[in-house]
């Protein structure tokens, strides 16, 4: 079987890269969405330990993150769902640790109808889901589009923590 296609590849990535630093976003949290996990997710059931904290306060609270943009309801590649469950995995090994762990939605009222929201706008995200490990720095340590695996997101965090 063969096939025949274009592949664009740009000389710089449209989202952050490593070593960039991350957007200080207002992303939604449970304190925004006046507790309705609902409203600012589509993972059922809700995590709400995924949704405490937004990319701003952690930044400017100098806590290393993970980031992870990601719709489970209506994710067109099927990933999104197993990655969103891979971070929830990971925040569970690094409980002791000061990293906090956010889901972000990638459609304005989580309707793709309505397009993407602001802030995978301002991420500049072309696809999803989108990990970020973000060191206390507010620099991007390790970024991974489409899938990751629970080893490889933990191998990142633990990376970061080491400061590397």
């Amino acid at each position: 079987i063969q096939g025949i296609g274009n592949l664009i590849v740009r000389k710089h990535s449209f989202s952050p890269g490593i070593g960039a630093k991350a957007y200080p976003s207002q992303t939604p949290t449970l304190r925004t969405a006046h507790g309705d996990a609902s409203s600012i997710t589509t993972r059922i059931p809700p995590d709400r330990s995924l949704l405490r904290y937004s990319v701003a306060d952690s930044i400017s609270a100098h806590k290393p993150f993970v980031l992870v943009f990601a719709t489970p309801k209506f994710c067109t590649s099927r990933t999104c769902g197993p990655v969103v469950d891979v971070v929830a995995a990971t925040q569970n090994r690094f409980a002791g640790t000061p990293t906090r762990f956010i889901h972000v939605e990638i459609y304005m009222d989580n309707n793709p109808a309505a397009g993407t929201n602001r802030w995978v706008r301002e991420w500049r995200l072309p696809t999803e889901p989108w990990v970020f490990v973000v060191g206390a720095d507010g620099r991007i340590r390790s970024r991974f589009e489409a899938s990751v695996s629970y080893g490889e997101l933990a191998a990142a965090v633990r990376s970061m923590l080491r400061g590397g």
